[in-house]
């Protein structure tokens, strides 16, 4: 192996992903393990060290050979020390990640937030391949975002930048978000947001639908069950379909002329939805942005699905760390 190594970790409650990806973006191997949330996550950095040890040892690489951590991870995040505020699902709080990784790997590390190392990795080898201007957006059980200017992350002064999902789309009547707003993009365009809209439009409507048939069928329904049926033609299904573009080219179209990116990647489940959910956020997009900034944009889908994050924390290796 000619090329230097790079570790991309992609820390999440259940399962730590993990990756060793060459300088050229190709992948050696790719393995998981199950993340130790006992005792507030106090193993967790132990046995991702103990995993990658073993790994290195399985590919006879030694130190030298190998330029660093790049690693995801959930939660609050000061990003110049690597110390993670508040990680709720894994049990942090003033929890020194960076330190310690570096103390049982032996390795230096860059610590990112999930989302924002998700946006790196398609930007390098995903959707937005190429591209050094982009917003990436993941519609999954909220709604998570990052946003890259000349090819690197944009964090703001406390590191919030980028939280697309609670930008206020519904000023007045809105939903309760998670966040203590009511009315953000997340409780219109996230998976779970479309789901309490449509069942919201079953509760309000009493024509037939194929959606209804099958919330009568299973006592519930999805937002998968939402863009399938919107799919088929179901107006019901569409009218939903169409506001949670709405809502999410609304945000889109004003965060751009901001930004003026040449790419938004679409992922999480929500995205595929592929061309039922693209074709009328493309509409709203187009009208609540500026035609040069329309002009210059491409929306796709991601590429890269769950290997997003570890491509981003090696990207952020090969890039960030110097050894």
């Amino acid at each position: 192996m000619s090329e230097k190594m790079n570790i991309g970790v992609d820390l999440g409650g259940t399962t730590t992903k993990m990756a060793l990806i060459d300088d050229a973006g190709k992948t050696i191997d790719k393995w998981a393990i199950v993340t130790n949330t006992i005792d507030n996550g106090s193993h967790i950095a132990a046995d991702i060290s103990e995993s990658i040890k073993k790994k290195l040892k399985q590919y006879n690489l030694g130190s030298s050979e190998v330029r660093g951590i790049g690693m995801g991870a959930p939660g609050f995040i000061d990003m110049a020390s690597g110390f993670v505020y508040k990680a709720v699902n894994i049990g942090w709080e003033d929890y020194p990640l960076k330190e310690e990784l570096e103390k049982f790997t032996g390795l230096p590390a860059i610590i990112e937030n999930d989302a924002n190392m998700a946006a790196l990795g398609e930007m390098w080898l995903g959707a937005g391949r190429g591209a050094k201007n982009l917003i990436c957006v993941t519609l999954g059980t909220g709604v998570g975002g990052g946003i890259i200017i000349d090819g690197d992350i944009v964090h703001g002064v406390s590191g919030m930048a980028g939280e697309i999902g609670h930008i206020t789309v519904v000023p007045k009547g809105g939903s309760p978000c998670n966040c203590g707003k009511k009315g953000c993009l997340e409780t219109v365009s996230s998976a779970t947001g479309i789901r309490r809209m449509g069942l919201d439009a079953l509760d309000y409507n009493d024509s037939d639908s194929i959606l209804r048939d099958l919330f009568e069928k299973n006592g519930d329904i999805s937002a998968e069950d939402v863009f399938n049926c919107a799919a088929k033609g179901d107006q019901l299904s569409v009218a939903v379909a169409e506001k949670a573009a709405y809502y999410l080219g609304y945000a889109l179209g004003a965060i751009s002329i901001v930004v003026n990116p040449e790419k938004i990647v679409i992922g999480g489940g929500v995205s595929h939805a592929g061309k039922t959910l693209t074709d009328p956020l493309t509409k709203y997009f187009k009208e609540f942005s500026l035609p040069r900034v329309f002009d210059a944009c491409k929306i796709d889908i991601a590429q890269l699905s769950n290997d997003a994050g570890v491509v981003g924390g090696a990207w952020l290796a090969k890039t960030k760390i110097n050894n």
